[in-house]
């Protein structure tokens, strides 16, 4: 029987990180291959699907693909012009993201690759190439039931949860974590009833975004600032890592990983963010089990 698997195949939030300080970690932007029994699905094709696309065509006998994109943004697609998969016709690949029809979805990968941003465009694919109708609330891939619902990042993101094995995995790599004590902004605006409304919302924001993960056995989420970062950041769409951690136990999360790492941090700055996360998780008395995404992490699913 084929192992059933997550890989990391690129973990860089914004732009890819090729330097010498950030090899431990890896480089590449978001992509996440989750293979069950066979069936392969791609979480998002940043510059980390290349490398996956290589192993595709080296090694899977398995020629279906199903990529799902979180958005549009470059650091999630800048890998699909060098997929290879995709120029041969032996694959057939089916690509399923936000829009409001298959023809928004299809017209935002072609873009990207029409001159002058590139010499190839997407009339050269000669895989078998389709889009999935993105008005669709449930996907079946083989034995994965998918969902997805809205994240905090500027524009139409999306976060996917993904059933299979009994166990429940959720990824969501562009998201910036609400907080249930985040202050009110410019407070002397406000009269003091208007600020215990915004208070309730805040925390009725929160609930909800926990609800959406809560008892999750494979938590995947965007931990792209520090607390110092996140002060000049605040409004960007990525989370400062100690939300999330808190976040998580809040939520009864099993398994978090984070994931979208600045470009800027290199690995012992990771490293330092990965012993104050246990710190945290050790002073809230909580059994949440917290790692680092890095390239070819390999987590199994059986």
């Amino acid at each position: 029987m084929t192992k059933s698997y997550i890989r990391f195949w690129g973990v860089r939030g914004s732009y890819s990180a090729p330097f010498e300080t950030c090899l431990k970690t890896g480089g590449n932007t978001p992509c996440v291959e989750i293979n069950v029994d066979g069936h392969t699905l791609i979480c998002d094709a940043g510059s980390g699907i290349i490398p996956l696309g290589n192993k595709l065509l080296n090694n899977e006998k398995n020629k279906d693909i199903l990529i799902l994109l979180t958005h549009f943004h470059w650091d999630h697609i800048s890998g699909l012009p060098f997929f290879g998969p995709a120029f041969h016709p032996k694959y057939n690949i089916s690509f399923f993201g936000p829009g409001e029809s298959k023809e928004i979805i299809k017209k935002y990968i072609d873009d990207q690759m029409k001159a002058p941003y590139f010499p190839v465009g997407t009339e050269e694919w000669v895989a078998n190439i389709s889009y999935l109708d993105p008005k669709e609330k449930n996907i079946t891939y083989g034995p994965m039931e998918i969902s997805y619902y809205s994240a905090y990042h500027p524009g139409i993101t999306y976060g996917y949860k993904i059933n299979v094995n009994n166990k429940t995995i959720v990824y969501i790599p562009d998201n910036e974590c609400l907080s249930p004590n985040k202050p009110i902004e410019n407070p002397e605006e406000f009269s003091d009833e208007e600020i215990t409304i915004l208070e309730e919302m805040t925390r009725e924001e929160y609930r909800a975004e926990t609800n959406t993960i809560e008892n999750t056995d494979i938590l995947i989420h965007d931990a792209q600032y520090t607390p110092e970062d996140y002060e000049k950041k605040k409004g960007w769409g990525h989370s400062c890592y100690t939300d999330v951690i808190n976040m998580a136990i809040d939520a009864n999360v099993k398994n978090l990983f984070l994931f979208s790492h600045d470009p800027n941090n290199n690995d012992e700055m990771i490293s330092k963010i990965f012993e104050d996360s246990k710190k945290i998780i050790k002073n809230r008395g909580s059994s949440l089990k917290c790692f680092i995404s890095t390239e070819s992490l390999k987590v199994s699913l059986d």
